[in-house]
């Protein structure tokens, strides 16, 4: 039965679904969007007494309801100024060293560290030798993310890609999942090094975001498009510690790849398997 779900992942239409899904969620269909919320609710068992606003009338679309604000305070910082902080509520999927430019998805696989940022070896030449971790979101988490620690944005790329499931099952059993579905790569500078932010679309993701370009994807393109951006001056655009990049439009993967010579290593309890929520140390910067 396994073998079959991922099968069919090959066949069937993921754009046009994903598309079609996106519509609904973005659409005001009144009780009819208020009946998917509450259902959706219980069937993932999600804890609305964390949400900013708690009442699932108070969404007019189902996207309002998915991207949901969290109170304040709820997801307090690790402030450390060596620390870098979880920058999602969701799963730790893997982490650990990038090999011979190659980062690990799961036993059996791989894929290239050059292929995930976009295929221009100046973006990937920073983390060489570095660090990655890849962090899956499931539908019950929340879809924002936010900075591990304060940057600059350098450069962004949208990267066409397919849109397969990122479940864990996806990820034991399709090769080069991460590098091969749609994505949203950020580049980032930041006082410890280099880091890079990825967005990783997946079947039903209706929308990737960012805080300063809002909806990259859809549309959907076919080309690799990039934006740079100033280091310096008005136009910069930077960021703090665990303030809000981007968010999913329905949950996906962020993979994380920091640079050479920038860590001192992970925390002890941000392990493959591990719940991850937002705010509590990743790892500490040399």
């Amino acid at each position: 039965m396994d073998k079959l779900k991922v099968n069919l992942q090959y066949v069937m239409p993921k754009h046009a679904l994903s598309r079609l899904v996106g519509k609904f969620a973005a659409s005001e269909s009144g009780w009819a969007t208020t009946a998917f919320i509450n259902w959706f609710i219980r069937q993932y068992k999600i804890n609305m007494q964390e949400a900013l606003i708690e009442d699932p009338k108070g969404f007019k679309t189902f996207n309002d309801f998915f991207t949901r604000e969290l109170k304040p305070g709820l997801r307090p910082l690790d402030e450390g100024e060596k620390t870098l902080v979880q920058p999602v509520d969701g799963c730790v999927s893997q982490l650990g060293p990038i090999v011979d430019e190659r980062i690990f998805q799961a036993k059996g696989h791989d894929y290239g560290l050059l292929e995930l940022l976009g295929g221009h070896k100046a973006d990937a030449a920073p983390f060489k030798d570095g660090h990655f971790t890849t962090i899956y979101l499931s539908p019950q988490d929340y879809h924002r993310i936010h900075m591990p620690c304060a940057g600059t944005l350098r450069r962004m790329i949208y990267v066409p890609g397919d849109l397969f499931s990122v479940n864990p099952l996806t990820t034991e059993n399709v090769p080069g999942l991460f590098a091969r579905n749609e994505r949203v790569v950020t580049l980032f500078d930041t006082e410890h090094g280099p880091m890079a932010m990825v967005l990783v679309g997946a079947t039903i993701v209706a929308s990737i975001e960012t805080v300063w370009s809002g909806t990259v994807t859809p549309p959907a393109g076919a080309q690799i498009m990039s934006w740079d951006y100033p280091a310096e001056g008005e136009q910069a655009i930077r960021l703090e510690k665990g303030e809000e990049m981007g968010r999913f439009k329905l949950g996906s993967t962020v993979v994380a790849c920091f640079g050479a010579e920038m860590l001192e290593g992970f925390d002890e309890a941000f392990t493959a398997g591990a719940k991850t929520r937002l705010g509590q140390a990743m790892a500490t910067a040399k």
